[in-house]
């Protein structure tokens, strides 16, 4: 097991709790074949003890057996307060799978479930099984989503749901909470046991270097720079950062009341309970640099042990300044290929800036501007595109207009060539908020059809799919925009 650090300031020993009638709502094939999973014709395993299995409800099949199921301990802040230990509350991890940690969300309580009950719902299970291999087929690092199993059996919410337990698969489901637990309990033997497992399995160049917990740090913070300039680009908000959401690893985890944008809003808030809008879209990068520092504070012991304190802090403090050059960098780099552009030009900046303020006054559709963006080229007149009708400023966006064909002018390849390198970054398909209710609505019915139609679509998200053009616009007029909240 990836994760196979021992003791009860680590984790607890949890058996899974099983669910009465469980039955198949959704199954990644894509996921499987990367742990090996013998799939019948149905796309489903051959062997149906995995729908026991992944139900919660026994841990062996023909192929693999898992022995020793845990919940791991860990801390973290959550909405900028530090909220001490927190750990798994509904996440047990069965054990390793041909390299990747198999993990149920939702399999009942755990000795980290403080007063919840340890139970996903059939909504939460479905949104998070549509968006982590969404996300996948996007190109961004991310944890898999390998099943969604349900039951009728009755879970309080809100209001009365179904239960259901969804199933993930990761490298490592190491967090940045996992060193803050241990650094805020001054257990620098378990930090360092900790940081060298995550180095020995995901990080071998560290072992090499003067200083490897330097380096660790500087590898943790370069992956989420660059996924969170990832995020960014393709206008997905996570919608809770706190410190205990962010992977070791760089992966997108935790799928909760996220949410792509639809009309353009760098202020744009996904999460109900986010009344402060610390996890707005434009605040995303900002937090991810505020969750380094936290990696940071917690690692600085293990450079303490053999350097002093000033030393310490300022080689953390100089490495921790590099996200946001890092993230700067990429950023720039995403958005330039977002419009076409592979050189690199002082004027650009300026151009993008213009760009995305126009949409925000306007409430552009961010995804389908960027789409249709790559019809425009060298020899377009203003009169012949349309989307100029999006914006309320038509002098303003003319004149952006204007910039931007002459901007693409002095690159040198074909208009063809463009448009379609721009249609390689700029997806058609993403998975919208009411796409997804949609599917939900249509599976609290027990048919599930709808997911596995979002599955297919969303695994091409770079296509022109003619046939599913509907699945590429925003919400029809009318829909109340879905309000989603850290129970969603």
């Amino acid at each position: 097991m990836a994760f196979n650090l021992s003791g009860d300031d680590v984790c607890q020993a949890t058996l899974p709790t099983p669910i009465p009638n469980p039955y198949w709502v959704a199954f990644s094939s894509t996921a499987a074949k990367l742990v090996d999973i013998p799939l019948n014709s149905s796309g489903l395993p051959e062997d149906p003890a995995w729908l026991e299995v992944l139900a919660g409800n026994q841990l062996n099949t023909s192929q693999e057996s898992f022995t020793n199921p845990i919940a791991t301990a860990y801390s973290g802040h959550q909405f900028g307060v530090w909220a001490g230990q927190l750990g798994d509350g509904r996440a047990i991890l069965l054990g390793d799978i041909a390299g990747q940690e198999l993990q149920l969300k939702g399999a009942g309580k755990t000795h980290y479930s403080r007063m919840g009950d340890g139970r996903a719902v059939l909504r939460s299970s479905i949104r998070e099984f549509l968006c982590s291999e969404a996300m996948y087929h996007l190109g961004i690092a991310t944890t898999r989503a390998l099943s969604v199993v349900g039951s009728k059996k009755p879970v309080l919410r809100e209001t009365l749901e179904t239960a259901a337990v969804c199933s993930r698969l990761a490298p490592s489901f190491i967090r940045i909470g996992h060193f803050e637990h241990y650094s805020s309990l001054q257990n620098v033997a378990r930090l360092k046991e900790l940081a060298d497992l995550l180095i020995h399995q995901h990080y071998p160049s560290c072992v090499c270097v003067k200083e490897p917990y330097l380096e660790l740090f500087k590898n943790i913070s370069e992956r989420n720079a660059i996924l969170v300039a990832q995020w960014q680009a393709v206008g997905f908000c996570h919608g809770v950062l706190n410190s205990d959401n962010i992977s070791a690893l760089g992966l997108t985890i935790d799928y909760g009341p996220y949410g792509f944008l639809d009309h353009f809003q760098i202020d744009h808030i996904c999460n109900h309970s986010d009344q402060g809008g610390r996890y707005a879209y434009h605040r995303q990068p900002q937090i991810m640099y505020w969750n380094m520092a936290c990696l940071a504070s917690a690692l600085l012991p293990l450079l303490e042990l053999h350097l002093s304190e000033k030393e310490s802090q300022d080689m953390m403090r100089s490495a921790l300044e590099e996200f946001p050059v890092i993230y700067a960098q990429t950023w720039q780099k995403l958005f330039r290929a977002k419009l076409g552009l592979q050189q690199t030009l002082d004027e650009d900046i300026p151009l993008l800036e213009t760009l995305l303020q126009a949409m925000h006054d306007s409430r552009v559709d961010f995804t389908s501007f960027f789409r249709a963006l790559s019809t425009v080229d060298s020899n377009s007149k203003l009169e012949d595109i349309s989307m100029r009708d999006d914006f309320i400023d038509r002098p303003a966006i003319d004149q952006w207009f204007e910039s931007y064909i002459s901007r693409i002018k002095v690159e040198n390849i074909s208009d063809d060539e463009r448009s379609s390198r721009m249609n390689r970054v700029n997806p058609k398909f993403i998975l919208r908020n009411h796409l997804a209710q949609y599917a939900i609505e249509r599976a609290q019915q027990d048919d599930f059809s709808e997911i596995e139609k979002l599955m297919h679509i969303f695994s091409l998200p770079y296509e022109d799919q003619p046939e599913n053009e509907g699945y590429a616009k925003p919400p029809p007029p009318g829909i109340n925009p879905i309000e989603v909240s850290c129970s969603s």
